[in-house]
């Protein structure tokens, strides 16, 4: 290990204040292409082409002024696309607007704004009591043309093909060294791949890490194709940062992504991700695979509730391509916010966007409007501040593995938290159509007699003398219920 490693762990240069994995777990994450969010000019009505892959002109004051509407939805966090210098120019796959061809790790994309502008994001965030992650990128670099063909002197600091894998295409993810050592990208654009076993790029990577974090106060990072490098070097890494990192491992089996998070604090929760989006596609989706899953995923994983839970982002369709029923999204939302980990909602799933597939799936935000009266706005800010009131209420709330209770064909009823200050989440496939009916649900750990506040509609519900819990169900919403005693005081159902 080089004596700069050595003095960046020890904590003998720089200063970060850090936000550990424990201060992230009670976080909720709204994750935005910067890109795509707002403009400086506030405009709402400004182009954005997804089919072009171009920059539409999103940056990061324009993240500031709408600060807003995010702390609106009850959002402590929010994830931004990574900052590093890009390759420039139209490849013919389009421009690096979404900022994963870095070519330049020491500059800053200039298309988002100066490094003053990130700072003041930054600010403006710690102003409020937000946190904000900054998505970063070791596996690759970026370059318009053939591996073949690649011109090394255009990245600084990794200026050499000795910085590098030698040129193969990833084509095999059933061989591991494939994975790690070949080249993800095309002919049009490649992701040269770094060589992160030699011990120069790990310095280069490690001081660079550890610096990015400091100079702009960052307090997690989100960490791109994790499953490309090699395990080993993830840990001192993540130690290097100083802060929370969640990776990402695209892969939906539990028994090969869970092992990753021995090197990292946290993981995006592709496991359950797959069983989720089938779950609530369509009303003939498979509840009885995403009950499973809940438990595959706490006894698997070492920490389920470090793990970053979504139904949408950048890399997959949205979740509205695959339905328009607004009951389904508002179940996939509700799940996303209510069971482990942290929450991350994806810019543009609270107006319903529905593109599919990348680039479709990348669209304006501010062709919203930024309307804060959408169905999805609203029930994802009352899942937010109940899930807040309930970390505040509870010591032991947070750290409490969610376990599902109650399933049927078309229902799945998930606790967390226990002592009675629990959440029963109760969530529906049923769809807009679904009828009228009362849910009798047992084992929630509630006394008799218990009086409840039902979290979406704001109805009463007592405890009856079986001890069950009779929730009122209709048009396949979902349902989240809490003891009445406990939101005294606070504006939920005021």
């Amino acid at each position: 290990m080089s004596l700069l490693l050595n003095l960046f762990f020890t904590g003998l240069i720089g200063s970060v204040l850090a936000a550990t994995p424990a201060q992230w777990r009670s976080q909720s994450i709204y994750f935005m292409l910067t890109d795509r969010f707002a403009r400086t000019d506030g405009s709402t009505t400004a182009t954005c082409n997804t089919d072009d892959r171009a920059y539409c002109g999103g940056t990061w004051q324009g993240i500031i002024d709408q600060l807003d509407y995010i702390q609106g939805m009850g959002f402590t966090a929010i994830w931004i696309t990574p900052v590093t210098g890009q390759l420039t120019g139209d490849t013919g796959d389009g421009t690096a607007y979404h900022g994963y061809w870095q070519q330049d790790i020491y500059s800053l994309n200039s298309n988002y704004g100066t490094a003053s502008d990130l700072k003041s994001l930054a600010s403006a965030l710690h102003d409020r009591g937000m946190y904000l992650m900054v998505d970063v990128v070791a596996n690759h670099l970026g370059y318009a043309g053939a591996g073949n063909t690649v011109d090394y002197s255009v990245f600084d600091p990794f200026n050499s093909n000795d910085y590098f894998h030698s040129y193969c295409e990833v084509t095999d993810y059933s061989n591991q060294t494939n994975v790690e050592d070949c080249w993800l990208g095309d002919t049009t654009v490649s992701l040269p791949d770094l060589n992160t076993e030699s011990e120069s790029v790990q310095n280069i990577w490690y001081s660079w890490v550890g610096s990015l974090v400091s100079n702009y106060s960052i307090d997690g990072l989100r960490i791109d194709t994790v499953k490309h490098v090699q395990k080993d070097f993830w840990s001192d890494y993540n130690k290097a940062a100083g802060v929370y990192c969640v990776g990402e491992v695209f892969d939906g089996d539990a028994s090969y992504t869970c092992p990753y998070q021995e090197v990292m604090d946290g993981l995006l929760n592709y496991p359950m991700y797959y069983p989720l989006l089938r779950a609530f596609q369509s009303t003939s989706g498979s509840i009885s695979d995403l009950y499973n899953m809940i438990n595959t995923v706490k006894s698997t994983c070492s920490d389920s509730t470090l793990l970053g839970t979504f139904v949408e982002n950048h890399d997959n369709p949205r979740f509205a391509s695959y339905t328009d029923d607004m009951s389904l999204a508002k179940n996939a939302a509700a799940f996303t916010i209510m069971a482990d980990g942290i929450p991350i909602i994806y810019a543009g799933q609270e107006q319903h966007y529905s593109g599919g597939s990348d680039p479709a799936n990348r669209e304006a935000v501010w062709l919203s409007g930024y309307s804060t009266e959408s169905e999805l706005y609203k029930l994802i800010a009352k899942a937010n501040a109940i899930r807040s009131h309930a970390i505040t209420e509870s010591d032991t709330y947070i750290t409490y593995k969610n376990y599902p209770v109650y399933q049927d064909g078309s229902t799945l009823a998930m606790r967390k938290g226990d002592n009675g200050t629990q959440t029963i989440t109760i969530l529906s496939n049923l769809g807009a159509s679904g009828s009228q009916y009362t849910l009798s649900l047992g084992n929630t750990g509630y006394d008799v007699g218990t009086a409840l506040t039902e979290i979406i509609t704001c109805a009463s519900i007592t405890v009856d003398s079986s001890g069950n819990v009779p929730v009122p169900m209709a048009s396949g919403e979902p349902r989240i219920v809490y003891p009445s005693s406990n939101i005294k005081g606070s504006t939920i159902c005021a």
